[in-house]
């Protein structure tokens, strides 16, 4: 049986929904983050060596890292569906979204997060570099949902998946305001009105409301 481990506000929600979004039959356990330190409880830092989630089962198999998880999910239980292979008109875009999403836009997150936690002067040069890139990296998203329905481009993919976690529950970590942002607010309306992503939130984290705006 598959089984996801799920954190509690963590990127494991893009597991969730990604079984949610393919129909699979799958085990949810769901683990509360350590209400002083926040960060995942022993037993989750247990299931793998890394000790951060996500944190998938499947028999004898222990998986960790988001994108590695999604690629075995869809390849092993959802007959590749929500990928797009080498002979799709949009492969090279589903393959670059798919990967900016934890290449680039999810460690900009993370960096800028760690620096606003340093209380450094807005004019520090490191604070002001990590904010221009951090900038860029959502500027980029903004565009492209600009231009087209899905990252990947007419359809929903797994690269949707992998990058609306950095635009919605990764800003209780770093506040980021997306008025600035009318393409991936309007981006973030779609997601929200997927059954499958309101499943797969209902499931992970009950009583959280999805920051789509």
């Amino acid at each position: 049986m598959l089984t996801v481990h799920h954190l509690g506000r963590s990127q494991s929600e893009r597991i969730v929904w990604l079984c949610e979004e393919l129909d699979l039959p799958y085990e949810l356990k769901v683990y509360d983050r350590d209400p002083v330190t926040i960060l995942a409880p022993p037993e989750y830092k247990a299931l793998h060596p890394i000790g951060a989630a996500p944190v998938i089962t499947d028999g004898g198999l222990v998986l960790a890292e988001s994108g590695a998880i999604v690629e075995y999910i869809i390849g092993r239980h959802g007959n590749g569906r929500l990928a797009l292979g080498p002979d799709h008109p949009s492969f090279a875009d589903y393959l670059s979204w798919f990967h900016y999403a934890n290449g680039t836009l999810q460690p900009s997150m993370g960096r800028s997060m760690y620096v606003a936690r340093l209380n450094l002067p807005a004019d520090n040069p490191i604070a002001v570099n990590l904010a221009g890139r951090l900038a860029r990296a959502i500027g980029l998203v903004e565009a492209r949902c600009a231009a087209v329905p899905w990252l990947a481009g007419a359809e929903f993919t797994a690269a949707d998946i992998m990058t609306v976690f950095s635009l919605t529950t990764m800003r209780l970590f770093l506040p980021v305001d997306l008025a600035p942002y009318p393409a991936i607010r309007a981006y973030l309306a779609r997601v929200g009105a997927r059954p499958a992503y309101q499943r797969a939130m209902a499931k992970g984290d009950p009583g959280f409301a999805p920051m789509l705006g």
